[in-house]
């Protein structure tokens, strides 16, 4: 068995594990500084919003010798806006002008046919209305509002409301920081732009409803045990299906980080950038906050009820009986009177459980006569 293989085994079994809810004031403040960035960037850059939700026009042009950086140059004066251009495969031109009145796009087409010398006739315009953009940018907004109630009413019926509560404000943390990447980094906001950014929903979506499944079996008659807080059993949950969430995560990432820094980047094809971007942002956001975000809260509003504080309060004296009984050599017991093991915490990296039968009869005699 591999390295990691053999880490999600032992991860799985409770043999040992990370504190990710101990140290869950960590990851909380880690969350609120890139909100904080990424809202700064909202505000002070904004999105560069496509020519689909601003409207204008694009010019597609034959062969012609004008570099890319020429062809802006000429959008530019023609229109007084800014052009974004890209090389066709057939030596021709695709010239982008958004914000522009479409009324004045022959005037733009025929600036354009003299500075590239090409014929007017042979530059076909697209044109995009206003009112179009923003019809297209209202659905984007009505099928995200509809998405999020649909997540919350289903997690609140498959399992509680503190759960659908924390998978929501993990969605809106994944939401502000892709989109907060996109105001910093000054990438365009096409449709393709909300597809990808609706198809990480669901991604995040996925690696914390597992969590949420493996949490909700390991705390069924929590409160009948001494052994374990609910935030224990929350990070052994976490735990359990660590390397699963990292395996799925990363094996959707190469690809797109193909899209992204091959295709976009190295190879110039700028339309990849729109959608790649937002699910390379996505995936990551959503693999962090289902493990640092939706779990160590659901813990936390847990925790709040009066049931799961006595249950505290119980396995914190049990511990401390066990304590002050381990040097003297009396074992701890439970409620029900049977002894418990002296591992009365989850495992920790670093550790590892003893079995109890190790020294089982060391020191016994045999049986044997000499």
């Amino acid at each position: 068995m591999s390295k990691l293989g053999n880490l999600g085994a032992r991860l799985h079994r409770g043999e040992v594990g990370y504190d990710f809810v101990g140290k869950r004031k960590i990851w909380y403040g880690v969350s609120i500084l890139i909100t904080i960035t990424a809202i700064v960037g909202l505000v002070v850059r904004g999105l560069n919003m496509g020519i689909e939700f601003q409207g204008g026009a694009v010019f597609t042009t034959p062969k012609t010798s004008a570099s890319v950086a020429q062809a802006e140059t000429y959008g530019r004066e023609a229109s007084g806006h800014t052009a974004v251009v890209q090389k066709l495969g057939t030596g021709g031109l695709r010239i982008q002008i958004a914000g522009i009145d479409t009324g004045k796009s022959d005037q733009i087409k025929d600036e354009l046919a003299k500075d590239l010398n090409v014929p007017s006739e042979q530059i076909n315009a697209d044109l995009v209305g206003p009112s179009w953009g923003e019809q297209i940018a209202n659905k984007a907004w009505e099928g995200l509002a509809i998405f999020m109630v649909l997540v919350v009413i289903y997690l609140a019926i498959a399992f509680e409301w503190r759960m659908a509560v924390a998978a929501l404000v993990a969605l809106i943390h994944d939401i502000t920081i892709t989109t907060g990447i996109y105001a910093l980094v000054g990438f365009e906001v096409t449709p393709g732009t909300v597809i990808g950014l609706l198809t990480i929903l669901g991604y995040s979506l996925y690696d914390t409803v597992v969590v949420f499944d493996s949490l909700k079996e390991q705390t069924k008659d929590i409160t009948k045990q001494t052994r374990w807080t609910f935030s224990d059993v929350a990070n052994r949950s976490i735990n359990s299906t660590l390397v699963r969430s990292i395996n799925t995560t990363v094996v959707a990432l190469l690809p797109v980080a193909g899209l992204l820094f091959i295709g976009g980047g190295f190879l110039g094809a700028g339309m990849l950038n729109d959608i790649s971007l937002s699910l390379f942002v996505g995936l990551a956001a959503g693999a962090y906050s289902s493990i640092f975000i939706a779990t160590p809260l659901v813990a936390d509003l847990k925790e709040r009820e009066p049931q799961m504080k006595a249950l505290k309060r119980r396995v914190l004296a049990k511990r401390a009986q066990a304590a002050e009984a381990e040097p003297a050599g009396v074992p701890a017991e439970d409620g029900s009177g049977a002894e418990e093991p002296e591992d009365a915490a989850p495992a920790v990296v670093g550790q590892r459980s003893q079995p109890a039968s190790r020294n089982r009869g060391r020191g016994r005699p045999s049986g044997k006569r000499r």
